[in-house]
């Protein structure tokens, strides 16, 4: 229940120690689902619209369209709120309160409204003018705000309470809406004093798509939960909006399901770039608050919460990664915690167990998310100038590029030398214009993704030079003394190889935009910022062509968006080209729409020399991931969904050029019918396989002479690569990423290698050990084959990856490399 009440901090005590479950969809299950495409949604036909009222105050009253009533949604089951109930009670509590606001986020992938609630005070114009001032201030020149007597006093302290991001873990919605209607209704004289002081948003359901269909994942396959450095998701790209928009001095992630509850912060590693001191300290405190509030609930199931930090091993359940809502929140200045609620009601329990044990359940897990919500409202409440100093200070040390602070032992009960993680921030980071920029196109996309995270980027208005080299106009600065720092250096960073400091990691260790976006970044470790520039709202555009009129035009493939000009140009039916070398020939007579694509993806052409084969348009079956038929997808392929199912059930190979294989195909789970289908197919098209599945699909079906090698099942990160000069590897960039790496051993005469490990440590960033019997480490992996093509002695061209070129939708800079591998694998 909601409570205004204060909670008070238990005394520490560490009960034993336990182990969280894992998610679905972590390390070697990656390799067992295909993705198939999403079925088109009732609320892209539902009618009604979104009337706004006057936005420069509070309440902000929205009439939300009403959705048709969906008995199929999973949610019925559980006796929680259906989607399409949400809408209505949600435009009652608007025509009861004007406590309470509703506006539209956003959209998911099939189109259902993000609703996100304000809970706060009435506002005048003015009044709302005058926090959002201050909301400015606070970031934008926080050491004015540390000042402001004025702002100390009245600034509505911001709390944001994030629900059912994995749609079948659903009560997060269902306890949230319970405190939304106490916040918009209670007559309580102390609710009232209570929405004086602070402003509560509530996004009532993250995950809309995942909620009705009982899915973990988005209608486009993806873990939300996984995406915010990358932003994939319109689902994720709403919370953006809310935690850049909202600067929230608090914020909760409601999941499920962990026995007892769990209630963060992380075990170690955390983060490297936080300012961890202005974290820690109300984190623990405000996670202790929450324990006590679900214990008092008094159910035998909550009666033991577990906080990861006191109460788990290091590496189980980590602060490290930035691609977690609550993670990703601490960048834009929040005190930020994931909640995991105790009953399980999803997976094989939602089928297994009786409705009314699911519906009891539900009920207890409601409670606690009432219970965690309620009491962090109170410890806002009640520490709310504490709060609103704190971010001022995270945004203040990093406009000053102050140092981190070394954090004591003891700093909090429990705080010791296995916490302490910190890093230098350089003082800028540059990223070239001009002819020394291998990719305008990435430095245009990685430049837009900064500032579209906040990210203050400036470009140069005439040459400079830093750090002993010079820089033409045009090149872009991040200039490192900025408030939200910490997620400018965590995108750009290389990262660190944390294997020896924790024996396991909760997922990925390793990721980088300035390794694995294509860009060229260059980094600028001190000294002083003479540069005449002027903030960038986007990037300049990159697109045009470079070749006299009448000459035939090349394009060379470097990024995805190259590729997604070629497959545009080749969907209008125009013939193009490839010469010896990859690259993409387009015949003079094309210009018109070469130059129309070329604006579009910000592609440049040059002048063609040389010969060329014709190219066509290419088909895939795809037996892949959901992130891997995104990423194809979005270059411009055809893919056609596949897995052993779909082809045992009799499949059209005809007008399919390239079979790639990561996920849920094994060849052995094939009927005869069908392997004597595919084998036909394999005489004449092209394979690309990746990981686990697609190793054991080569083999199984005796296309290449490779044996694959398993390294540490766990192993991620970032890999440096030395590539060869076949029609693969030549151009790609020095590094790779992999999730489940795989190497190539016992070559035959026929295979070639286009891409290897680096020798030493090949890991630059990440979590890769070697097994207790060493084997599988990343030494082991060194100077072997990580990609590997040949022609089979079926007849078809192959290329094998054991790397990760499209994992999450994150290594852009290597799309191309696949892409290069389809056009060769499809080519005679």
């Amino acid at each position: 229940m909601l409570s205004l009440s204060a909670v008070a901090a238990p005394a520490y005590a560490a009960p034993p120690p336990s182990t969280p479950h894992r998610d679905p969809g972590n390390g070697p299950d990656r390799n067992d689902v295909a993705a198939t495409d999403p079925p088109m949604s009732a609320a892209r036909a539902a009618t009604g619209e979104n009337v706004a009222g006057d936005r420069s105050g509070y309440p902000r009253r929205t009439k939300l369209r009403v959705y048709p009533e969906n008995p199929a949604d999973k949610s019925i089951k559980l006796g929680l709120a259906p989607y399409h109930a949400l809408a209505p009670k949600l435009n009652a509590l608007q025509g009861r309160s004007d406590r309470i606001s509703v506006e539209i986020a956003g959209q998911s992938g099939l189109g259902r409204d993000l609703y996100l609630v304000t809970l706060t005070a009435p506002e005048s114009p003015a009044e709302t003018r005058r926090q959002d001032a201050w909301r400015s201030l606070i970031e934008n020149d926080p050491a004015r705000a540390a000042r402001d007597p004025f702002l100390r006093h009245g600034y509505k302290a911001p709390v944001w309470i994030n629900n059912n991001i994995h749609g079948n873990e659903w009560e997060g919605t269902d306890g949230a809406l319970r405190v939304i209607e106490k916040l918009a209704t209670s007559n309580d004289p102390k609710t009232a004093e209570l929405l004086k002081r602070n402003r509560f948003y509530f996004n009532v359901t993250a995950n809309p798509d995942g909620r009705v269909a009982g899915t973990r994942q988005t209608s486009q396959g993806f873990d939300p939960n996984r995406d915010f450095v990358t932003a994939s998701q319109p689902e994720v790209r709403a919370m953006r909006g809310i935690a850049i928009g909202k600067q929230p001095l608090m914020m909760l992630d409601e999941h499920g399901y962990v026995e007892n509850t769990l209630i963060e912060p992380t075990t170690p590693p955390h983060g490297q770039n936080y300012d961890f001191d202005l974290y820690i300290k109300h984190g623990y405190a405000n996670g202790l608050g929450m324990e006590q509030a679900v214990k008092a609930l008094g159910r035998p199931e909550t009666a033991k919460p577990e906080i990861p930090f006191r109460d788990y091993e290091p590496g189980s359940w980590d602060g490290w990664a930035p691609i977690y809502t609550a993670q990703y929140a601490m960048y834009h200045g929040a005190v930020s915690f994931t909640i995991e609620i105790p009953m399980r009601v999803n997976n094989q329990d939602y089928d297994t167990q009786p409705v009314p044990e699911l519906q009891r359940r539900s009920v207890i897990n409601t409670e606690v998310v009432e219970a965690t919500i309620g009491s962090t409202l109170n410890y806002v409440d009640r520490n709310r100038g504490e709060l609103i100093a704190n971010q001022i200070e995270m945004f203040r040390r990093g406009e000053a590029g102050e140092a981190q602070r070394e954090i004591p032992d003891g700093f909090v009960p429990g705080f010791g030398p296995e916490d302490r993680y910190r890093t230098e921030f350089p003082r800028a980071y540059v990223i070239p214009a001009g002819a020394d920029q291998r990719s305008a196109v990435a430095a245009s996309r990685l430049v837009d993704h900064l500032v579209a995270n906040d990210v203050r980027v400036r470009q140069a208005d005439r040459p400079f030079s830093l750090a002993g080299r010079r820089y033409p106009a045009g090149s872009y600065l991040v200039d490192m003394h900025q408030p939200k720092r910490g997620l400018a250096n965590v995108m750009l960073e290389q990262g660190s190889d944390i294997s020896a400091k924790v024996p396991v990691m909760y997922d990925i260790s390793g990721w980088s935009h300035r390794l694995l976006w294509g860009a060229s970044v260059d980094i600028v470790r001190q000294g002083r910022l003479d540069v005449r520039a002027h903030d960038v709202a986007a990037a300049s555009p990159t697109g045009g062509i470079d070749a006299a009129p009448g000459r035939d035009l090349a394009l060379k493939l470097t990024d995805g968006k190259d590729v997604s000009a070629v497959n545009d140009l080749l969907n209008r039916g125009l013939a193009l080209g490839r010469a010896a070398d990859g690259t993409i020939v387009v015949p003079a007579s094309a210009r018109p729409a070469a130059a129309e694509v070329a604006d579009r993806y910000g592609v440049r052409f040059t002048e063609a020399t040389g010969a060329a084969t014709p190219l066509g348009r290419k088909t895939i079956a795809g037996a892949v991931g959901a992130d891997e038929l995104k990423a194809l997808r979005d270059m411009g392929f055809d893919v056609r969904p596949v897995s052993a199912a779909v082809l045992n059930a009799g499949f059209d190979w005809s007008r399919i050029d390239l079979l790639f294989v990561s996920s849920g195909l094994r060849y052995t789970d094939l009927t005869p019918a069908a392997k004597d289908a595919l084998r036909a197919f394999l005489a004449r098209g092209g394979v690309v396989t990746r990981g686990a599945t697609g190793a054991r699909f080569n083999t199984d079906a005796g296309l290449l002479d490779a044996r694959p090698v398993a390294g540490w099942e766990d192993g991620n990160g970032v890999v440096s690569v030395v590539n060869g000069t076949g029609p693969v590897g030549a151009g790609a960039l020095p590094d790779s990423f992999v999730y489940g790496p795989f190497w190539f051993t016992d070559l035959g005469s026929s295979v070639s290698v286009e891409q290897r490990y680096a020798s030493g440590n090949p890991l630059v960033a990440g979590h890769w050990r070697t097994r207790d019997d060493g084997t599988g480490g990343p030494l082991q992996a060194a100077g072997q084959a990580a990609v590997v093509s040949g022609t089979s002695g079926l007849g078809g061209r192959v290329v094998l990856f054991g790397t990760e070129p499209l994992f999450r939708d994150h290594p852009k800079g290597l799309y191309s490399q696949v892409a290069k591998a389809i056009y060769w694998a499809t080519s005679k």
